[in-house]
């Protein structure tokens, strides 16, 4: 814990900024707007909420040059000017938050079960209960927390943090420093069936999944390994709570999938995407880089060109729905024709 304030010319020094204020003043942490007292720094990144930092009682206050010149004398604490306000205000959170962390201890808990045949670090951190099967490479300070399970031949890389009950299936690779939460599964069999004269026949899932460096997964999300090919999951990709990835996608490098976001498989999103809550997305698509879905659309075609998409339609008959997509696809040039026609028709009545 934090028993003594951090100086803020400590963190102008190390994170960089202007500093209009004393250079010794001392916070504790960093807190919302509302929330701060004179102990904490808080950060203004929306400008709508300019009034709520003239009201902060914060004693330092991280905001742009611009919402500087607008925020007036009612504040009267600290400023640090930056030019990216919230990534600041990430970056000092960070920083709190590692003074405060507390290390997992290195080695592997007496109640952990790893196979003699598989290979761990003794920077790692195994704890009880965790199950790693035969094959297995644990990085060095990995952490793998309480009652997760570890699959024959998986690889996971330096710094890698797993929190509880985490399950990696057979021969799936993590990269460095990903950071998966609990519940997550990693490598279950995506959904591959044949229909034979109305049964279903199981297509083996033999692929694996492949998971760059850098990588967040949420809470009870499930990533599907591939049916011949692998599911691969770029570096720095970012994905919320219960998201569901289907067998053989590839998600781009930095993309990021807010929650409840399902993608069918086999499909191919570009890089620097994101995602709004419940976007779903059809199989076998195509996503440029640079895409990005409000929440709730529904993804049915591909999209080769980048920019922000929205699809909203309320449920129907399937065919009621496709007449209504049309009638919507075709609007504007009907509101042109609509146009020419109150054109024709004025200039008619005129004569």
């Amino acid at each position: 814990m934090i028993t003594t304030g951090i100086r803020l010319g400590e963190l102008v020094d190390r994170f960089g900024g202007q500093l209009i204020g004393n250079s010794e003043t001392q916070v504790i942490g960093i807190a919302p707007l509302n929330d701060a007292d004179e102990r904490h720094a808080t950060f203004l990144s929306n400008a709508k909420l300019r009034h709520q930092a003239e009201s902060t009682r914060a004693s330092a206050l991280i905001l742009s040059e611009a919402d500087h010149q607008q925020v007036g004398s009612g504040y009267s604490g600290a400023r640090i000017l930056t030019a990216e306000p919230y990534v600041y205000f990430a970056l000092v959170a960070q920083y709190f938050a590692a003074l405060k962390h507390i290390p997992a201890p290195k080695g592997i808990h007496p109640q952990a079960s790893v196979s003699p045949h598989a290979v761990v670090a003794t920077s790692a951190s195994i704890a009880a209960h965790v199950v790693i099967e035969a094959e297995a490479v644990i990085g060095e300070n990995v952490v793998i927390g309480a009652g997760s399970v570890i699959g024959r031949g998986v690889t996971i890389a330096d710094e890698s943090f797993l929190h509880a009950n985490v399950t990696i299936y057979d021969y799936c690779l993590i990269g460095k420093r990903c950071v998966i939460h609990s519940g997550a599964v990693i490598g279950a069999d995506g959904f591959g069936f044949a229909n034979q004269r109305g049964a279903w026949l199981k297509i083996p899932q033999t692929g694996r999944v492949l998971i760059g460096d850098d990588v967040e997964i949420g809470a009870n999300t499930s990533i599907d390994r591939g049916a011949l090919s692998d599911t691969v999951i770029e570096e720095g990709v970012k994905l919320d709570n219960q998201i569901q990835i289907g067998h053989n996608c590839h998600i781009g490098a930095h993309t990021a999938m807010a929650g409840c976001v399902g993608v069918a498989g086999s499909a191919k999103i570009g890089k620097y995407c994101t995602f709004g809550g419940a976007a779903m997305v059809l199989g076998h698509l195509t996503i440029a880089d640079r895409v990005h879905i409000s929440s709730g659309s529904m993804v049915t075609r591909s999209i080769l060109e980048a920019g922000q998409y929205t699809g909203f339609y309320p449920l129907a008959k399937n065919a009621d729905w496709e007449k209504t997509a049309a009638i919507v696809r075709n609007l504007s040039g009907m509101r042109e024709k609509i146009r020419q026609l109150e054109k024709t028709i004025k200039s008619l009545t005129e004569k």
